[in-house]
């Protein structure tokens, strides 16, 4: 199967990376701790992001989420290393996810804090979670063909 924005061929799959981080002294379990506390505080202010779109302050919800984005996902370098995530986000398999992403993202600010386009800025988020999902989806084995299956199945079934 070749490689692509729909290819379930994964050949590149991250590992913990000792190399990385040993001028910061961190060991494999320092490393394991650093991971879950950045990303459950990349997800907390994703989450905390929502009170500002309650209050109608879209440029607060679109920087505090994309923040919140970006602390989630490299909070992986804690694992694989600055390197490796570099060269595993712009793999063959993940190039597109990624690009559409970070795209989406910058989408997302631009609308929200320069052109102030409130409908279109929690559009761009819905996209941008979505390439998000599709990205992480990219790291397990067969986890787009499962979210392909799931949606063709509602399709289906309609």
């Amino acid at each position: 199967m070749a490689f692509g924005f729909f290819s379930a061929v994964y050949d590149d799959q991250g590992t913990m990376d000792d190399g990385t981080w040993k001028f910061c002294g961190l060991d494999r379990m320092q490393r394991l701790y650093a991971f879950g506390a950045c990303f459950v505080v990349g997800m907390f202010i994703s989450i905390l992001s929502t009170l500002f779109l309650l209050s109608a302050n879209v440029p607060g919800f679109a920087i505090l989420y994309s923040i919140g984005n970006l602390l989630s996902i490299m909070s992986l370098t804690f694992i694989v290393g600055i390197p490796k995530l570099i060269k595993t986000m712009f793999a063959p398999v993940r190039f597109w996810a990624t690009t559409v992403y970070l795209v989406l993202l910058v989408l997302t600010l631009v609308l929200s804090i320069w052109l102030k386009i409130f409908v279109l800025s929690l559009v761009m988020v819905i996209i941008q979670f979505c390439a998000m999902v599709w990205y992480a989806a990219s790291y397990i084995p067969y986890g787009r063909e499962l979210i392909r299956r799931f949606f063709g199945s509602c399709i289906t079934s309609i």
